[in-house]
């Protein structure tokens, strides 16, 4: 999957799913699927970005509207850092034109979260089209991720205000932290940002 920006400045979720091709003909849809969301995870391909992902998903993602999504996703492509060690996936649902499935990651971002996802056929190739939420949720494996990430990269945070942000993320209910990591608004980002920041002044 193609890293997913939920933290868009921050660069910390580049939540990830992006593919390279589906693979031959013979291949069934669950194949198709499955090599999908095994592939965006580790591409670096800006192509993929229009390729494996529906507009909704790049938006989602990335935090941004229209081509600003495209172009969003496009850039930070070639940037592999926060990219997973392996993703297995499992539960793969199809319903016509529309799936599901799991996908667990090992290393990066996500490391040990477990993401539910949907995707939808256009013109007989699969694509990423929503994160839906966390199908396994690592709450404390989530906030060091975060704090981790936060202090890392070009737009790194003081260390205080990283470790505020990822005390704040470790103590959110899963429907919260869910809002925060896959809502598809920089704002409860923001909003935890500068309650961190008022409170270390």
């Amino acid at each position: 999957m193609r890293k997913l920006h939920l933290l868009l400045p921050l660069a910390l979720f580049a939540l990830a799913l992006g593919l390279v091709a589906c693979g031959g003909s013979g291949d069934s849809d669950e194949d198709k699927i499955v090599e999908v969301i095994e592939t965006s995870a580790t591409s670096a391909d800006p192509a993929d970005c229009k390729e494996l992902s529906t507009q909704a998903f790049l938006e989602q993602t990335e935090l941004e509207q229209g081509a600003a999504a495209v172009k969003s996703c496009e850039e930070s492509a070639e940037d592999s850092e926060d990219n997973p060690d392996s993703v297995e996936v499992s539960k793969v649902e199809i319903d016509g034109s529309s799936a599901t499935a799991n996908a667990a990651f090992s290393g990066g971002s996500f490391d040990g979260q477990t993401l539910a996802v949907a995707l939808v056929e256009e013109d007989g190739d699969w694509k990423l089209d929503e994160i839906t939420g966390f199908a396994k949720f690592d709450q404390q494996r989530l906030a060091d991720s975060f704090e981790e990430g936060l202090q890392s990269g070009e737009n790194a945070l003081d260390p205080q205000l990283a470790t505020c942000f990822a005390e704040v993320v470790g103590e959110l209910p899963k429907d919260e932290a869910e809002e925060v990591v896959i809502g598809g608004s920089a704002d409860p980002i923001v909003a935890i940002i500068e309650g961190c920041s008022e409170g270390l002044e």
